[in-house]
């Protein structure tokens, strides 16, 4: 517990220094804000378009994949929030030896990488998600009662560890081939396949998205709880279980990888 407590405060630490350079660039906060804004918000109009046309995809309204759209960006932008740093590990720590600074310091290496950096950018992607995911419950595609608040909460975390899991493992990578950002930044264009129903897509797009790169577990298979009535087993359940193995997984590549480092100077 006292450990606990130190890393909280560590953290708080880290964080305050961040903000207070943000702060210093406030202008580069709101341009980033508003670009992910303006990027979310041209994708809810592109849907608009399409349904404009047809009543349904497969099966699916309008509402229904507004809903899964909305839900997929809740647990991305946590994601992106608070371990956005991670994208540093795959593109430049390891290449330059920047990792060196976290080898030398007594704490744990991961907490030093995603405490380094948070990235209030991220707001743009929860902004349009609760937005959407409020324009459901008002629409009666989903019904907010106390079942459902729970099943979001947990479905929310465990698709945020999912989202993590899978750029740490993408990430870790670096520690072999020095940059591992181009496979971490095709990972993470996949993902964008997991914002609608996967049933509209072939079966090895499905298979990829489902058990390759789970993130279809983040938002469509939870999703089908609220929509269609799963069960909680089949569908969050499922979901925990997926976030568990990847962050057993993640961590462990992540560890290996930090044996395999070597410093390589600038």
């Amino acid at each position: 517990m006292r450990e606990i407590k130190q890393y909280l405060h560590l953290y708080k630490v880290f964080t305050f220094q961040f903000i207070k350079g943000i702060l210093q660039s406030k202008v580069d906060f709101l341009i980033g804000l508003f670009g992910f804004f303006i990027v979310q918000f041209t994708n809810v109009y592109f849907l608009f378009l399409i349904f404009n046309k047809i009543s349904t995809i497969q099966g699916w309204s309008f509402n229904q994949v507004l809903f899964i759209y909305g839900f997929s960006l809740i647990p991305r932008g946590i994601d992106h929030f608070f371990t956005d740093n991670i994208w540093t590990l795959a593109w430049q720590l390891v290449l330059n030896g920047d990792f060196d600074r976290y080898m030398l310091r007594p704490l744990n290496l991961l907490f030093q990488v995603i405490c380094e950096r948070i990235q209030p950018d991220a707001f743009g992607e929860l902004i349009v998600g609760i937005l959407l995911l409020i324009s459901s419950i008002s629409k009666d595609v989903v019904q907010a009662n106390l079942l459902n608040c729970v099943a979001f909460v947990i479905s929310i975390i465990v698709g945020t560890i999912i989202y993590t899991s899978i750029k740490l493992i993408y990430a870790s990578l670096a520690f072999w081939f020095k940059i591992s950002g181009p496979f971490l930044y095709t990972a993470y264009q996949i993902a964008d396949f997991a914002k609608y129903p996967i049933t509209i897509y072939s079966r090895v797009i499905r298979i990829i998205i489902s058990w390759i790169v789970p993130f279809a577990f983040v938002a469509f298979y939870p999703s089908t709880f609220f929509l269609h009535n799963n069960t909680f087993l089949q569908t969050i359940g499922i979901e925990c279980i997926i976030a568990v193995i990847f962050s057993i997984i993640s961590y462990y590549i992540f560890i290996k990888g930090t044996k395999n480092y070597e410093s390589v100077g600038n």
